[in-house]
């Protein structure tokens, strides 16, 4: 039998930062806490599972096997509503029972690259509803890129999380469609359609 392994103090720390960068990187589990899928309390149920996989990884006596944490985040993600058909659930375990293998070894280039990237990353929420002021900074980026791009490439060059009230600001300054214009043999003659944030 194989001798039980520990995380140092240190890996610990850096292991409990990944376990964290991970599941905030995990757009389902976003969706879930930014929509509130799981009530009111949904964050609070996302940070319990980040403290739930880190116990699970630094608590057990026993083996570890993949299966085991595939069902912890399949709980949580039910415990919030939300039934995960894409494959993330095993995505997301095996990034984790990796950066758990490193850091027994005292590598940290998993949770470093997180770190890094999580960095670099314009924070963008997949689905968004209402007024946002947290990234007032980048708003403005984006806008003024936004406005030198032109309303037409705008949904080619843009995420589909951008906010509502953003696409209205753009749209505003097209022409209303006129009104359909019947021809002699009663068919009425439809103009284009106006983008109304679908992309084509």
């Amino acid at each position: 039998m194989e001798a039980e392994r520990k995380l140092s103090v240190e890996a610990e720390a850096i292991f409990r930062e990944g376990v964290a960068l991970v599941l905030s990187r995990w757009s389902a589990l976003q969706l879930a806490v930014d929509n509130e899928w799981g009530g009111r309390d949904s964050r609070r149920k996302s940070e319990q599972l980040a403290a739930d996989v880190f116990s699970w990884f630094t608590q057990s006596k026993e083996v570890l096997y993949i299966d085991d944490l595939e069902d912890i985040l399949n709980e949580a993600m039910l415990s919030l509503n939300t039934v995960t058909e894409d494959g993330s659930i095993e995505e997301v375990a095996e990034k984790l029972m990796f950066m758990n293998e490193e850091c027994l070894n005292g590598d940290f280039k998993s949770v470093e690259s997180l770190r890094e990237s999580n960095h670099r990353r314009v924070a963008l929420p997949h689905v968004k509803q209402g007024n946002h002021d947290d990234d007032d900074d980048d708003d403005n980026e984006r806008d003024d890129t936004l406005e030198n791009d032109g309303p037409s490439n705008m949904m080619v060059d843009t995420p589909e999380s951008q906010s509502n009230s953003n696409l209205v600001d753009m749209t505003d300054n097209k022409p209303t469609p006129k009104p359909a214009a019947k021809t002699e043999d009663g068919w009425e003659v439809v103009g284009p359609r106006r983008n109304k944030g679908k992309r084509n």
